[in-house]
Order: C-alpha cells, then structure tokens, then sequence
C-alpha cells in the first residue's frame, strides 16, 4: 500500500475526532453549532489532495501499486 493510500483513512479519522471534540466543546459551553466547521473543510480538503497525489503516484508508478 502507497503512502497515500495509508494516509486517506487516517486522515479521515482525525478529522471526524477532532470535529466531534470541538463540536462536543461548544455544546457543553452553550453555544450554537458552527455552521462552516473548520476540521470537517480541512479535512475534506485534506482528502481531496492525498486522493489527487494518491490517483498521480498509481498512474506514474503502476509496478509499484
């Protein structure tokens, strides 16, 4: 497995933990949700990017795959 495709689900998990811990902060200190939540974006671009470098590396490198 390529490093970017080890990358993409870690990736994901620790956005989706560190949006749940902001989204649980918020709610404890009474405050309404975010509409534009920062991890969930970053992560998401974060993706984005590994599964473009991810996509490159294969077509590039097949023997590798």
């Amino acid at each position: 497995m390529c490093m970017f495709c080890a990358a993409i689900p870690t990736t994901a998990a620790v956005g989706v933990v560190l949006d749940s811990k902001q989204r649980e902060s918020r709610q404890k200190k009474g405050l309404p949700p975010q509409r534009l939540r920062p991890f969930a974006v970053l992560t998401a671009l974060f993706l984005l990017i590994l599964a473009f470098g991810s996509a490159v590396f294969h077509s590039k490198f097949p023997e590798l795959s």
